[in-house]
Parts: structure tokens; sequence; C-alpha cells
């Protein structure tokens, strides 16, 4: 690929279209109206790393003679300079690896769109491109894995996305640097560890140096705009640090040519963190956490399979099909979506682990499915005792929901109160849709008409008081969170 000529188109596009790389236009791209209808994705942390099965920062923890990995590469692998990162590659071969089959399955677990990680940190391209050969059609699986996936979600009507995490990538081998081991400067641009440069004391500090060079961020240009050519992602996901100062006009420059090439595809989306973009310039994201209230705004929260890794690893600590309905009911109901990532192997196979969760979502959702998709803010949207711990990393343990907890979505005159926790005598109490005097106070005084138990055949005994609206279950009993479909007049 010629790189100028391919600056030159991006910058020709950005000053004949619609969209300009400055914050004041950017913020006039619309989210699309499909984007508002979409409540579950899948993640897929896949690569090199899956090798090692570790987890998905192996390709930095292993030069750091601080950190545990480096001494279990040592144990396994050998010497650095003898085994290092990119030897992984030759083994990341995905013989089994049947793209319409994982579609099947995450079509079964209720997902409506697919983001890939097209590029990790570790610089390792899961796809065709002509900026690298470190991509995996010339090396490793030697086929176009990500494309083929996605050609295969877009058959099964899945909206398609993809992420970068290339930004990382400018410091990721640093510390291979400082070791007798096969990252050595100077390193030259061909190279997968280029540029190698020292990571940042604080990696948060969006002044923080070194500075990514022009060089690097005109590569990082180069490699975004190049998924959005080739794949025509609808969703473009990027992971933390482009948020620094260093990286600002590059990412300005890329936000413009995705929202004025996308133009043709219906509208798009990009997914961010840490307020890299200007609040309605796109869409937020929370990597394994949620907000403890309900937004105005659209907002995703982007969580694993497993609370110690996002890639395949044999250290894999596993959530349970309860914890995670529980993360997607809590953030659907607070007007967020939920990104759900697995790991798959290095032979291109799902592992039994993942798709029992992913099976067990898709059967709890073929029941409750209309209290989730396409549904909107109720005027309350939780009703209980349990907080929720607002922020990114708060899924390192389980949380504890109780009887009476509640969440609640709505959806024409239907309002749906999704019990957390099905009480052990069968009695529900909705206390926010009380009897309740409103001439005053912006209590709930609708009319209800009906109320009914998703999953449970025939009619349930009900009323209404001052105390709450009492559903009884009889001997109907659920493992899994239950939703009372309340119908309003």
């Amino acid at each position: 690929m010629n790189r100028e000529l391919y600056l030159a188109q991006i910058d020709k596009v950005n000053r004949e279209g619609r969209y300009h790389p400055d914050w004041d236009s950017l913020a006039a791209h619309p989210l699309p109206d499909w984007y508002r209808e979409k409540r579950l994705g899948i993640f897929l942390h896949w690569g090199p790393f899956s090798v090692p099965a570790y987890h998905d920062w192996y390709a930095t923890c292993m030069y750091d003679p601080s950190n545990p990995i480096y001494e279990h590469h040592l144990k396994h692998y050998g010497d650095h300079k003898e085994h290092g990162y990119k030897h992984f590659i030759d083994q990341l071969t995905m013989e089994d690896y049947q793209p319409e089959e994982w579609i099947r399955l995450f079509r079964e677990a209720g997902a409506e769109y697919i983001v890939p990680v097209a590029e990790h940190h570790d610089g390792f391209q899961m796809y065709r491109s002509e900026l690298s050969h470190w991509n995996a059609v010339e090396k490793g699986p030697h086929r176009d894995v990500m494309g083929d996936l996605l050609l295969e979600a877009e058959k099964a009507g899945m909206t398609l996305g993809l992420s970068s995490h290339r930004v990382e990538h400018c410091w990721f081998f640093g510390k291979g640097t400082k070791l007798d081991s096969d990252v050595k400067q100077p390193v030259d641009r061909d190279d997968l560890y280029w540029p190698a440069q020292q990571e940042p004391e604080n990696q948060h500090d969006v002044f923080g140096t070194p500075y990514p060079t022009d060089e690097f961020l005109t590569d990082w240009l180069l490699r975004c705009c190049e998924l959005v050519d080739r794949y025509h992602p609808r969703i473009f996901y990027f992971d933390w640090w482009i948020q620094h100062e260093a990286v600002k006009p590059y990412l300005r420059r890329f936000a413009a040519y995705y929202y004025n090439r996308a133009e043709q595809w219906g509208g798009c989306v990009i997914n961010y963190k840490h307020d890299a973009f200007p609040f309605g310039c796109g869409v937020p994201d929370i990597e394994r956490g949620q907000f403890a209230e309900a937004k105005p705004f659209l907002w995703q929260s982007d969580t694993s399979v497993m609370r110690n890794s996002w890639c395949y690893s044999q250290f894999a600590d596993y959530k349970t099909p309860q914890d995670i309905i529980w993360d997607l009911v809590d953030v659907v109901s607070k007007n967020g979506r939920l990104l759900l990532n697995i790991g798959p192997k290095p032979d291109g196979t799902i592992r039994k682990e993942d798709a029992d969760i992913l099976r067990t979502l898709g059967a709890w959702l073929k029941i409750n499915d209309e209290a989730i998709h396409g549904t909107g803010l109720w005027r309350i949207a939780q009703e209980g005792p349990t907080e929720i711990q607002e922020g990114q990393f708060a899924d390192a343990k389980a949380r504890e929901f109780t009887s009476e907890d509640y969440r609640f979505t709505c959806r024409g005159g239907n309002v749906y109160a999704i019990s957390m926790v099905c009480p052990e005598d069968g009695r529900i109490r909705l206390r926010s849709l009380r009897e309740a005097d409103a001439s005053r106070l912006p209590l709930y005084h609708g009319i209800i008409r009906d109320v009914k138990v998703l999953g449970l055949d025939g009619p349930v005994a009900w009323k209404r008081d001052e105390e709450a609206l009492h559903v009884d279950l009889g001997t109907y009993r659920s493992d899994l969170p239950l939703v009372v479909k309340i119908i309003t007049e």
C-alpha cells in the first residue's frame, strides 16, 4: 500500500464530506436508530496470547521480571531471546476454526451484534492487511479469520463491529528492550515489536511521556481506516489510551473519515472509554462495570465470561450464567447494552464452559427476550436494597442480589419487572407499582389491566394495594431471574 496516497485519500474524504476532523462537526453525527435496539453483543479476544493461555497481556508481562508471567515463561518456554512473543504466532493454527458454527452459537445466545478484536496491544492483526506482514493471512492461521467471521455474521443478520487496541502497542514491548531478549532497539517498522517505546510511568496520564511519535500515530490512523474500508463495520470499539493528548488529532481524523464513509452504509457508532471523545461524539463504554443509576444517554458495558481474563486461559475463573444474566438485566434497565466477551482456543474452537454460558443465556432470552431487546427506560429503573458499585473493574466478586431486587424495562403498554432472585415463598412484591396518591408526588398511578409471568403458562393471581403489586407464583420457581409482565392501559 502507498501510505502517502492513502493519507491523501483520507484527508480528501474529510475535506469534501459531511464531517470534518473537529469536535463541533463530529458532535453533529447522530446515533443511528438501529443501534438503539441493540442490547447484547459478542466480544472476542483472540490472538497469539491464546497459545500460552494465561491472559491477554502476556506479550508485555512476559518481559517484566516483576511479573509472575516472566518466570512462567522461563519455566514453560525458555529464554526470552530464544523464545520471544512472536514465536507463539506459528502455534496459533486455528485448524478447527468453523466460523459458521461460532455464529450459530452466538445467535443461539441471543446476540445481535459482534465485535471481534481486530488487533490487540500485541500488534498481530487477525485480518488481511496491506500495512503489515504480521497478520493472520500471512502468518499463523494463514486465513482471514476475522473477515471470515464477519462474513458469516452478516449472513446471519448480525450487526458487524470490530475493535482496535493498537494504540497501546506503542509501548507494549518496551520492557523487552531492557532485557537480553528478542526485542532489541532499534526496532524496524516492519517488525512486530515496533516501536517498543518505554511505557509511561502513569498510563492514565493524558500528558504522560514519552509521547507516541507521529510516525507511529500515522500508522495507527492508516490501520484503523484500512479496517473501515475493508470490512465496513457498523460499530468501531476503541480500547483505552486513545485519550492521550498526542492521539487526539489523529483520532479526530479517523472519526471524520469513519463517519463520512459510513454514511452510505446507514450510519455507524464509535465506542470509547475515559472521555477520549467529548460527550455526544460517540457512545461511552465501561469496562467490567456499569452505572449505578439509569442514564438518559445510550452507553455500553463490556465484560467477560471470566473474571480474570479476556482470552482463553488455563487459569480461567468463570462467572455463572446467573452472573451474566444479572449484568445484562441491570445494564439494559439503565439504558445500556452488554458486550459479552469469550476467549476462543488457539485451535479455533470455543471451550465448552464458554459455550455452556452462552447457551444458558440464550435459553433464558428465548423466554424473556421481550423484556430486553427493543425495550426502553421505565420511569423507575430499579427497586431493592442491593447497591451497584459504579465504575470500571467492579466484577471481581459476584454480586449478591436478593428477592427484593427488581429491574424495570418497558415497551408499548407493557412494563417488565425482572425479579433478580425468585422469592422462595413464590410471592413477588413490587412496591414501585403500588396504589399511590400521585396528586402531589410523581408516583406511579397508571391502570394495570393484567399481569403475566413470562415462561409460565396460564394466569397468575395478583392484586394491587397501598403496599405493592402482589404476584403469586404458586408452585412456580426459577433459578434465574424471572420476568413479570405488567399490561397497563
